[in-house]
């Protein structure tokens, strides 16, 4: 498992509610490489909660997003945006738990669209959601106009959380 470099790290407005790591109210999501897979580990807190204790589901919903377009990202290299998200709600997310992990991969490509699948675990690894993102992948002049120009991943291998 490698640790992908943020590409947009350096990119003036870069404000992203799920991966800017200087937004001070974001998710601050980083994610790494597996094989096939997108992975990323989050801590809930008590500031996204829906119900008392438990996580809303606009921020799993987020998390899914998230994730999706850093596939595209990644294993297209490419910029993207979400056409249709699809969320199922299998067991409640405490806001307490001590860590979230995501997996996302891509289950088919047709031209520029994207289906790609996402898990949400909690800490004792259960299946708490799964998402299914339709995403548009631009075209190599449209990711320039945007910024994107590659997505790379650090040397070193770093072990699974």
């Amino acid at each position: 498992m490698r640790k992908i470099i943020n590409p947009w790290i350096h990119k003036e407005g870069y404000n992203c509610f799920g991966c800017a790591p200087g937004n001070p109210i974001g998710l601050h999501l980083q994610f790494y490489e597996e094989g096939e897979h997108i992975l990323s580990y989050w801590r809930p807190s008590d500031y996204y909660q829906g119900w008392v204790g438990t996580l809303h589901g606009g921020i799993i919903s987020t998390l899914i997003d998230e994730t999706a377009g850093w596939v595209v990202t990644r294993k297209l290299q490419t910029a993207g945006m979400t056409s249709r998200l699809s969320v199922n709600f299998k067991k409640p997310i405490s806001s307490s738990d001590p860590q979230l992990s995501l997996r996302a991969w891509i289950a088919d490509r047709k031209r520029n669209f994207v289906s790609i699948h996402v898990e949400v675990r909690n800490a004792h690894e259960e299946l708490c959601a799964e998402g299914d993102a339709l995403y548009f992948a631009m075209g190599e002049e449209k990711a320039r106009e945007m910024g994107f120009t590659e997505c790379g991943l650090e040397n070193e291998e770093i072990m699974p959380f």
